[in-house]
């Protein structure tokens, strides 16, 4: 039976990520001491802008994490960050023609897709009507049975 109290596997491999970063650190520190002070000085450089960019980093996500909120809160699927209902913005109908725009141009799409089916089928009928009518047997002999066996027997 499993205890509610066991780590999830991303705490776990988080705290597990910790302690290698750790160990890493001290070994670099114990071995920084014999390098060269001017080789120490780049790689104390080089630490601060890391994590100065780390932080930046972190920054700019919990920027766009807290701003995708307020997209899903205003209630408006087919426009970003709210549509026509966000502050300061007049332009509610070209707006809503806008975000309609792409329901527009699928519905045509359908409909055009529907007439060339349409026209597909009309020319087959078309062609079959011409082969029928432009041949030397009269119509009346396709209803034969007897012409039927026939043709049964000349494909054999």
């Amino acid at each position: 039976m499993k205890s509610s109290n066991l780590p999830t596997p991303s705490a776990e491999l988080d705290s597990r990520v910790t302690r290698f970063g750790l160990r890493v650190a001290a070994s670099l520190t114990e071995r920084s001491n014999a390098l060269p002070h001017d080789v120490s000085e780049r790689l104390r450089f080089a630490r601060e802008q890391a994590v100065a960019r780390a932080s930046q980093a972190r920054a700019a996500a919990s920027a766009t994490v807290s701003a995708a909120p307020n997209a899903v809160q205003m209630g408006s699927t087919l426009a970003l960050n709210g549509g026509p209902r966000s502050p300061g913005n007049d332009g509610g109908l070209w707006t809503l023609l806008l975000s309609a725009l792409p329901l527009l141009l699928l519905a045509a799409g359908l409909l055009l897709m529907q007439q060339g089916q349409v026209n597909e089928q009309i020319a087959a009928a078309a062609e079959v009507d011409t082969a029928l009518l432009s041949d030397s047997l009269p119509p009346s002999a396709f209803t034969d049975p007897g012409f039927a066996e026939f043709l049964r027997d000349a494909e054999e």
